[in-house]
């Protein structure tokens, strides 16, 4: 999966689920993720005093509250150009290294799509 390459309709549904979330919320980061039902998971950043979780973590962890075994995708609308180590390893942790991240823009625009990847 390339920047280049036209987007499946189920991955610009987690895109643009993450993004809702990130407006909707007023957070800094959205995130959406599709298990291996094909339910999806959404969340923003969570920034409390005594808890601190990315939006990919808390959409992992809400997935896995809830039941799901795998993750077919996982989508991150944020500011950043790539999604930080830390959430490919919550990512990796339930869907494995072949697991499709996507990195997108507050616009909703692809800026990077990339896997999980090996643990480090």
């Amino acid at each position: 999966m390339t920047e280049a390459a036209p987007l499946d309709p189920e991955d610009r549904k987690i895109i643009t689920l993450a993004r809702s979330a990130r407006a909707r919320n007023g957070v800094p980061e959205g995130a959406a993720v599709r298990d291996e039902t094909g339910r999806t998971y959404v969340a923003g950043t969570v920034a409390l005093d005594s808890l601190q979780l990315s939006a990919l973590q808390t959409a992992v962890a809400m997935a896995v509250a809830s039941g799901a075994t795998s993750l077919e995708a996982a989508a991150v609308v944020t500011d950043a150009d790539q999604a930080a180590d830390a959430d490919r390893a919550a990512v990796r942790d339930l869907g494995g290294p072949d697991t499709p991240v996507l990195v997108a823009a507050p616009d909703g625009t692809l800026r990077a799509a990339t896997l999980a990847g090996p643990a480090a």
